[in-house]
């Protein structure tokens, strides 16, 4: 039987949390300080119907301070434009898309949040269905390595073989690879290995937060259509309710939608060129400055980063001394790598 146990780690400026799967990530939840709390999903909030597009069955909603959602509608429950509605943020904001929201009735009032999301304690639980979060050094370590794993595009597979997963901005394209597997029987090997890939692609879509359509490009061919789709239901079964699964085609791939809720870790730590954008690695530096101001008690560090790095970094190190003390100076450094990071004792 599966076991899921949950870490948590809280830290200046952002809070992590990782749900392992028989001790391997399969959920990477980030929340950063500055995110906007009436964007979150799961929050609630009134918005007004500012415009109705009757030919996309759409409509746009003001949540106020500048914040703007789609809705979806059916026919015999159009909104008209001014009405105030309660409603709930059902999916992220992503690249170019805006968030979309479930309607849970009318309302008045000025655009505002009603409630909060679910912080990610709550999530934790909940997605873990656990009742307790290991926290700490520990908890860090096993975030950190799951934030490693996320960001990764090839990922081997047990027994040989590896898996690649690549979004593009139309859908997530899976190729399975035999690699080095071998056997002499080649249907009974690509049969495995289509099995295993299964199974670590629905951990590794759900560790990084893709969705929408993914195609997965299987190994062999003549597949067993039935063991497969059976495979396939098991695996992305924790992603219900949504997720839809297309037949195997006669070019040996499987086509599903598997719904989109929150942001990506991609979208969260990366820029439009897939770099660590400077927040990222402000953060970065943050927590291992603390770390080794922890492990330091008294001692005076340096902490070093390129000058965008270090710029980002300033409020959370003003955080972190009124934490640890006034012994940590930060020092932009000209020509360093934008990734280069380091604290060092003085």
């Amino acid at each position: 039987m599966s076991e899921r146990t949950a870490y948590l780690d809280r830290s200046i400026g952002e809070d992590r949390g990782v749900i392992l799967l028989d001790d391997r990530p399969e959920r990477l939840l980030i929340r950063r300080h500055d995110d906007v709390a009436a964007l979150q999903v799961g929050a609630r909030l009134a918005g007004r119907v500012h415009k109705v597009e009757p030919a996309f069955a759409s409509a746009f909603l003001d949540l106020g301070d500048g914040h703007e959602v789609m809705m979806a509608f059916k026919p015999d429950s159009r909104p008209v434009e001014g009405q105030m509605l309660d409603v709930e943020i059902r999916t992220a904001p992503r690249p170019g898309k805006l968030a979309t929201v479930r309607v849970l009735g009318e309302t008045d009032g000025p655009p505002r949040l009603l409630s909060p999301a679910p912080n990610l304690e709550v999530l934790l639980t909940t997605l873990c269905k656990c009742d307790s979060i290991v926290r700490g050094p520990h908890a860090r370590q096993m975030v950190d390595q799951a934030e490693a794993e996320a960001l990764d595009t090839i990922h081997p597979l047990v027994g040989g073989g590896s898996l690649a997963i690549e979004p593009t901005r139309a859908l997530v394209a899976v190729d399975v690879d035999l690699g080095e597997r071998k056997g002499q029987d080649a249907k009974r090997i690509s049969r495995q290995a289509n099995m295993i890939a299964l199974a670590e692609a629905a951990r590794l879509l759900r560790l990084k937060g893709l969705g929408g359509i993914v195609i997965i490009d299987l190994v062999g061919r003549g597949h067993d259509a039935h063991a497969l789709l059976a495979a396939a239901r098991l695996a992305f079964a924790p992603d219900n309710p949504g997720v839809s699964i297309g037949a195997v085609s006669r070019f040996g791939t499987m086509e599903l939608l598997i719904p989109r809720r929150d942001r990506s870790v991609r979208d969260v730590l990366l820029d439009a060129e897939s770099r660590l954008t400077d927040d990222t690695l402000a953060l970065r530096l943050v927590r291992l400055a603390e770390t080794e101001a922890l492990n330091n008690p008294g001692g005076r560090l340096r902490a070093m980063a390129e000058p965008g790095v270090v710029a980002a970094a300033q409020g959370l190190f003003t955080a972190l001394r009124q934490k640890v003390g006034e012994r940590i100076s930060l020092v932009a450094e000209d020509g360093w790598r934008k990734t280069q990071i380091q604290v060092v004792p003085l």
